[in-house]
């Protein structure tokens, strides 16, 4: 059985709030600290390979519930009416299958409580946050090995393979 991927659902909010960086950018500009926030996601989303589902509340927003994808992560912006915790236990709900794990990045206990019970895996935003630090020292570690390389067809080949392109270059095949 082909294993689907694993998702992420995040709320927003809750974590440029719980966040020390975003939370010193939101006072002063709240659509800064949510780009940011997208851009660290969007980077953990490529590492880990992980789909990212990211629900903003505007719940006082009159007419909002839209859906869309900034930096290949999708963005979920709560209908009128609708918290981001309702949204996200709507999600868990339709998202939940055997065949893939499901995960709620919160530092709401009961939205923790609830994701656990609807089936989803939960993860603190300190948690996350820290796990996006590793993956990125991660990065830049392999960014450091790999650019002193030359990146060398030969290195990747077989001694066969090598062999019967030798043979074929010096035109004995």
């Amino acid at each position: 059985m082909q294993r689907r991927e694993d998702i992420m659902l995040v709320d927003g909010y809750n974590m440029i709030g719980a966040w020390p960086m975003l939370a010193a950018i939101r006072d002063n500009d709240l659509e800064e600290a949510r780009d940011r926030l997208l851009e660290m996601l969007a980077e953990y989303q490529g590492f880990t390979g992980v789909t990212v589902v990211v629900v903003f509340d505007a719940y006082q927003v009159p007419g909002v519930g839209s859906t869309f994808h900034q930096h290949r992560v999708t963005v979920v912006y709560t209908k009128e009416k609708e918290t981001a915790d309702a949204c996200i236990e709507r999600l868990a709900v339709e998202l939940a299958m055997r065949s893939r794990n499901l995960y709620v990045a919160t530092s709401d206990l009961v939205e923790q409580h609830v994701a656990f019970g609807k089936g989803a895996l939960r993860i603190s935003a300190r948690e996350l946050l820290t796990d996006i630090e590793q993956n990125r020292i991660s990065i830049e570690r392999t960014v450091k090995h790999t650019a002193n390389k030359r990146n060398e067809l030969d290195d990747n080949l077989s001694m066969d393979v090598r062999m019967k392109l030798e043979r074929w270059r010096r035109g004995k095949l």
